[in-house]
């Protein structure tokens, strides 16, 4: 089942607007307006949150929102832009989460995320991260995945919550309570509608088909259609024209899973031959497969390095061949190196001369395609004293940036993801303890080393202008090593409670 997700940007066109014009745009508690012409008529097309509070709508004449609210900021639309715009995030959303993505005019984006949600850590997590993020670029947003484009389009747009999942199999449920204007069928429509009695989608769903299409057409059944998944509705997927691609049309549509695998082959050796002759190597691989009844499948795969060895490649896409439903048939298949970098030649060393350096990024790439990129990572150091600060996730084949942590102490091999409370027996204020208790466990202490004195990074917050930790290196009887500290140094309670934590087992 395929599952599609909507991103509605509802401040799109003002949101925009005050990007674009910088220091220069008005105060946010402004009320701001952008206006159009509907035929003779000034009318608003968009507005911000602030007028939306002082009561003005979409539709509204310019002259009546202007005798509303005093003050009134009035800018003309950019119709062209901001569809200019919405393309550009489209690509920021193809390039990071899908690779079927499309613009939907004039305030949203359609992705289809059909098997690369679990890439995110599932699709509640996926539409959080999206929404949190255009949050931190100053964009208001709500996002909704179902089965359908126009079911999630729906949702977005009348849910009742900025993120919003809707169970596999379960549109009915959601969508039926919705107002009609959640078909997206036109305005005059939609009117007309409203006077005859309907409100909601579930009173014209209930409604003999013949007697609503001689009435009004065949496009608000269409759009129920296409909101129950009845009927299906392609996504054109939006495409750099930057981007290597390369295509492959059937005079007879293919299905077998050793058919695609053999054409599967033969496009990536001519992808690689385009990426030879840019000197290029692939970051990011996207193969789609448009079927005879419009439906597109896609597979996406990733490198940690440019790559651009036919077999490796190949091997990372025919893994997931077996996610693909070809239906009735495939027509068309695609495969755009979505992400490419700079690859050049280099001379293979001699086993002779010199041992090989072994690589690893093959056996990284095949586990990173199957359980996620953000799943699969190393350690850093990081020049910090606070032991939980020095330490940072980075890509597994990033470079190694030199950085090292401090010799003079020793560092546990476990460090705790958080420091777990313990109850000691100690003398104070320079002694390690005599007894502990972790996790219900007593232990007494053979052995110590200590105190080593933390100070808190007080450039940083002004809490941890008087922080100080006391750290000992403390070994049981049964000859097991822990890593233990003191909040404070003892002596004085403003700079710490005096209680102990454990936070890291020495190997």
């Amino acid at each position: 089942m395929p599952r599609v997700v909507s991103l509605f940007l509802p401040m799109w066109s003002t949101d925009r607007f005050r990007r674009k014009s910088g220091d220069a745009a008005p105060p946010p508690e402004t009320p701001l307006i952008l206006i159009g012409r509907d035929g003779r008529r000034r009318v608003v097309l968009a507005a911000d949150a602030a007028a939306h509070a002082a009561g003005l709508r979409i539709g509204m004449p310019v002259s009546k929102a202007q005798a509303l609210v005093p003050g009134l900021v009035v800018h003309d639309s950019e119709a062209d832009a901001d569809e200019m715009a919405l393309e550009r995030l489209a690509l920021w959303a193809l390039r990071r989460y899908a690779p079927i993505v499309a613009a939907d005019p004039p305030d949203g984006i359609v992705i289809d995320t059909t098997g690369a949600d679990h890439l995110h850590g599932g699709e509640a997590a996926m539409l959080a991260e999206i929404v949190e993020r255009l949050g931190g670029s100053g964009l208001a947003a709500r996002a909704a995945v179902a089965d359908t484009w126009g079911a999630a389009h729906a949702m977005a747009r009348f849910g009742t919550r900025q993120t919003l999942v809707v169970p596999s199999g379960e549109i009915a449920q959601a969508i039926l309570p919705l107002p009609i204007a959640a078909l997206r069928v036109p305005a005059v429509t939609i009117d007309s509608l409203r006077r005859l009695g309907f409100e909601t989608i579930a009173d014209l769903a209930g409604t003999p088909r013949a007697s609503l299409a001689l009435r009004f057409g065949p496009e608000p059944g269409r759009r129920l259609d296409q909101a129950f998944g009845r009927v299906s509705e392609p996504i054109e997927p939006i495409r750099p024209q930057e981007i290597v691609e390369v295509r492959r049309n059937f005079a007879e549509p293919i299905g077998a899973a050793e058919t695609i695998a053999r054409y599967t082959g033969k496009l990536v050796a001519e992808l690689c031959a385009e990426l030879e002759m840019r000197g290029l190597g692939a970051r990011r691989l996207d193969l789609l497969f448009f079927r005879v009844d419009n439906r597109i499948e896609a597979v996406r795969v990733g490198t940690a390095m440019p790559v651009r060895d036919t077999k490796r490649l190949t091997r990372l896409l025919t893994d997931k061949i077996e996610t693909i439903d070809p239906g009735f048939g495939i027509e068309q298949m695609r495969l755009a190196a979505l992400a490419a970098e700079p690859l050049r030649a280099k001379q293979t060393i001699s086993s002779v001369a010199e041992a090989p350096e072994p690589d690893v990024s093959d056996v990284i790439d095949i586990l990173a395609n199957r359980v996620g990129e953000d799943r699969l990572y190393r350690f850093a150091p990081v020049q910090s004293d606070v032991p939980e600060r020095s330490v940072q996730r980075i890509a597994p084949m990033a470079p190694d940036t030199g950085e090292g942590w401090p010799g003079h102490w020793p560092r546990p091999s476990r460090l705790l993801t958080r420091p777990e409370p313990i109850e000691t027996v100690a003398l104070l204020p320079d002694h390690p303890p005599m007894t502990f208790t972790w996790r219900g466990v007593r232990r007494r202490v053979k052995r110590a080393d200590g105190p080593e004195r933390v100070f808190g990074e007080w450039w940083k917050r002004d809490a941890e202008l008087a922080a100080v930790r006391d750290y000992f290196q403390v070994e049981d009887e049964n000859g097991e090593r822990y890593w233990v500290y003191r909040a404070g140094d003892g002596e004085d309670a403003a700079i710490g409670s005096h209680k102990w934590f454990m936070h890291g087992i020495f190997g």
